[in-house]
């Protein structure tokens, strides 16, 4: 983003007139510069395409906005039905007419998906559910099932378009502060709650929901474990502003052979949670903890966090708050300078923050977030911290990821070069090398499985086009 459109941009936010440019410019401009990037990766999006959805895309206002990004979505759902039907259709035995493809948002949906997905569900998690044509080729090629190779195509090409109908429903869903938008949040939450029954079927990992009362707050998210878990190390793992379950676990599940588990969650303040995020919020991330310690399942003294962007703050707030993380990482995170006015910060954004934080002015909202200020606390993390994000964040400021590591007592600073908020343009690679230094932390030593199955050797760039 040029200086011109950040001048631009926050312009609008102080002029209240964001919605009136947009009817003339698209939304596009009025986004974070990597919301595209975002989306893209998780839902396997064409991120040139996806752009000019956005341009398209001429309101903000919930029924306008969620209309359009519904119906994209609705689109996606059309295709997944199409193809499980030929699915279906191929897999009966004639003349006995294949059944009409049920929705995939009723009754019996997990059922059918199960049936057809789960002899598929390491190959999907093994590429967080976009496994590369190489990847299918090899499969087909090893599988002992003739007839289960040959659907293989299919089955991945019905699941990325299962994934795109769940991104797209949660674009509408963004940033969560609206009925229309609830509405697609939810929906993005059980079609997503659908697909991973469907291939947990077929894992040798528990995939399961959970549901913890903490804090005044319910908290719905993800737990993972190996299968026969004893005394595993555990990872809490927490997002930011607009975040969902969805968007954590998807790139997560390519290292369920790690030995780590996992226990996904979003942020308090955010979509589904009843109060306001502030301070306070300490306790209902110390009510996760008390879970996951709790469980039988899990070594209480191997429990590290993972928190991305505002989810980066409240990994690092925590470490400074509860000794039981033995470790730490923290990505994007804004501690201190990131709250007060920027340049750039799009009106939607400012909104967000303002419902998320319970602010109803904006000299109450940079209280608010002033309040939040860890530069205080920097010297209160004695646990090994890893602190993560590019070296140019246009969304919150760089200099608090480093102040963060430079305060720490035991922390590690990796930015990326030319990179955005959180090293969205390197996010395979930090996923990787924060599973790695976890695993140096959880896993006595043995560094993390980042492989997966035989099948997810890269492509080369031949197999690729």
């Amino acid at each position: 983003m040029t200086l011109g459109q950040r001048a631009l941009v926050t312009a609008c936010a102080a002029t209240g007139t964001t919605e009136r440019a947009t009817r003339r410019l698209g939304a596009g401009r009025f986004l974070p510069a990597l919301f595209t990037q975002r989306y893209a990766n998780m839902g396997g999006l064409d991120a040139e395409r996806f752009r000019e959805q956005l341009d398209a895309c001429r309101s903000f206002e919930d029924a306008a906005w969620c209309a359009y990004w519904d119906d994209i979505a609705d689109a996606e759902l059309g295709q997944a039905r199409e193809i499980l039907g030929r699915l279906d259709e191929a897999a009966a035995p004639a003349p006995v007419p294949a059944p009409a493809p049920l929705s995939l948002e009723g009754d019996g949906a997990v059922e059918v998906l199960t049936a057809t997905i789960a002899p598929y569900a390491r190959l999907l998690a093994d590429h967080a559910l976009l496994p590369p044509p190489a990847a299918v080729a090899r499969f087909s090629e090893a599988h002992a099932d003739r007839s289960v190779g040959e659907r293989a195509a299919n089955v991945v090409e019905l699941v990325s378009a299962l994934l795109r109908a769940i991104t797209y429903l949660q674009v509408s869903a963004f940033p969560g502060t609206t009925a229309g938008r609830m509405r697609a949040y939810e929906r993005s939450r059980a079609l997503f709650d659908t697909l991973a029954s469907a291939f947990a079927a077929g894992l040798d990992t528990i995939v399961e929901q959970v549901v913890i009362p903490t804090g005044g707050e319910t908290v719905r998210g993800y737990r993972c474990l190996p299968a026969g878990a004893a005394s595993c190390p555990v990872v809490i793992v927490t997002n930011g502003l607009e975040g969902t379950v969805q968007e954590l676990l998807i790139p997560l599940l390519r290292y369920h052979a790690s030995g780590l588990g996992v226990v996904v969650m979003e942020m308090p303040g955010s979509y589904a949670y009843a109060g306001r995020m502030s301070p306070a919020s300490e306790s209902v991330y110390r009510g996760v903890i008390d879970a996951v310690v709790a469980d039988p399942r899990v070594d209480a003294r191997r429990v590290g966090m993972v928190g991305v962007s505002f989810g980066g703050y409240w990994a690092a707030r925590m470490a400074a708050a509860d000794d039981r993380l033995a470790c730490v990482v923290a990505c994007g995170a804004p501690t201190h300078r990131s709250f007060r006015p920027t340049l750039g910060l799009p009106e939607i954004i400012i909104d967000a923050l303002a419902h998320v934080t319970g602010a109803t002015t904006p000299p109450g909202l940079l209280r608010r977030l002033r309040a939040l200020s860890l530069r205080g606390r920097y010297g209160e993390i004695t646990q090994p911290l890893l602190v993560i994000n590019g070296d140019h964040d246009t969304l919150l400021s760089t200099r608090d990821s480093v102040d963060l590591a430079a305060g720490a007592a035991n922390a590690e600073l990796l930015l990326y070069p030319g990179d955005d908020h959180c090293a969205m343009g390197h996010y395979r690679e930090w996923l990787d090398t924060s599973q790695r230094w976890l695993a140096e932390h959880l896993l006595d030593g043995s560094p993390a499985d980042t492989s997966g199955s035989p099948f997810t050797r890269e492509p080369t760039k031949k197999e690729r086009r």
